[in-house]
């Protein structure tokens, strides 16, 4: 790198989304590894897109990510750090990125997911496949691993949770979810339900919420496989909490996802909220971070201390 360039390259990482109805089928066929979706399923996730408006957000809102994350980089450590995309079952893959990083000449990245919660699954993938692509090309990797208990991201969710919980009134239960995982994943070990635990009871301690009466902890959007998904799932505990009739309302706290996008626009706003009102029960979810200025400042700073380790 030539002086005044920056010198760290920082790989943010996410899901990935199609940008065109034309991209859906591939999209679907990468994340079931190269097999593509019969036309049955197919039919049925593009419906679940025109649901929500023809398309995700999620695109759009990862580039808003990347670029707020840089902006608050160029204010905390001027000139020092350049922020790349990279995602998971979309254009621009991280392997095509890690190879981008070692054209433009950078010989350190730092890896960071735009999800809090590490999981061997999630978190230890993308950042397996940042090292996989990136050691042989003489880069060093760093990962930030989880940014479950970042206080920006739990006073963020606080706040708004607060709000909503007074506009609901008394009698609500709050449902903290992330993506549910194959139960043998956790049975192997992965600390990834540990890791929703910490978010929710960081929050609950903020709003002096109690477990059971006042906040529990469900699973959502699982994979439609074979094998058993971890739970309770939340339309099942839209049931439970409808038959036990000690609340009025939920409130879902999708901690799990940082931006707008199937998993709580569909999954939440349409199939989640309509359970709840076909049994009575009021209905309500938190805002997602999104590219939220002081959020993406705290990630600045674990982006800084973590490229301090690279030697």
């Amino acid at each position: 790198m030539s002086a005044g360039t920056p010198s760290t390259a920082v790989l943010l990482m996410a899901y990935g989304t199609p940008r065109h109805r034309d991209e859906i089928e591939p999209y679907y066929t990468d994340i079931r590894r190269g097999r593509p979706p019969t036309p049955e399923a197919l039919a049925e996730l593009v419906a679940r897109y025109e649901a929500i408006g023809g398309l995700s957000p999620l695109a759009e809102l990862t580039e808003a990510q990347a670029a707020g994350l840089q902006a608050a980089l160029d204010d905390l450590a001027p000139g020092t750090h350049r922020v790349f995309l990279g995602l998971k079952h979309a254009a621009p893959m991280i392997e095509t990125t890690v190879a981008e990083i070692a054209d433009a000449g950078f010989t350190r990245i730092v890896g960071l997911v735009l999800a809090p919660h590490h999981s061997s699954y999630s978190i230890g993938q993308y950042i397996g496949r940042t090292k996989a692509a990136a050691e042989p090309l003489g880069i060093s990797v760093v990962g930030i691993d989880s940014w479950a208990v970042e206080p920006a991201f739990v006073d963020f969710i606080a706040d708004d949770l607060r709000t909503r919980r007074e506009a609901m009134g008394e009698g609500s239960l709050v449902a903290f979810t992330a993506h549910s995982l194959p139960q043998r994943i956790i049975d192997s070990g992965d600390l990834y339900p540990d890791e929703l635990r910490s978010t929710a009871v960081a929050i609950a301690e903020r709003l002096g919420m109690e477990e059971g009466s006042d906040w529990t902890i469900a699973w959502q959007s699982a994979g439609r496989t074979p094998e058993p998904w971890i739970g309770p799932d939340i339309g099942e505990l839209i049931d439970d909490v409808a038959a036990g009739g000690a609340h009025r309302g939920v409130i879902v706290s999708a901690v799990g996802f940082v931006a707008d996008h199937l998993e709580v626009l569909y999954d939440l706003d349409i199939e989640a909220r309509v359970r709840a009102e076909q049994h009575g029960l009021a209905f309500d979810r938190t805002a997602c971070v999104n590219d939220r200025p002081d959020v993406m400042a705290a990630l600045a700073q674990r982006v800084v201390e973590a490229g301090a380790t690279i030697t």
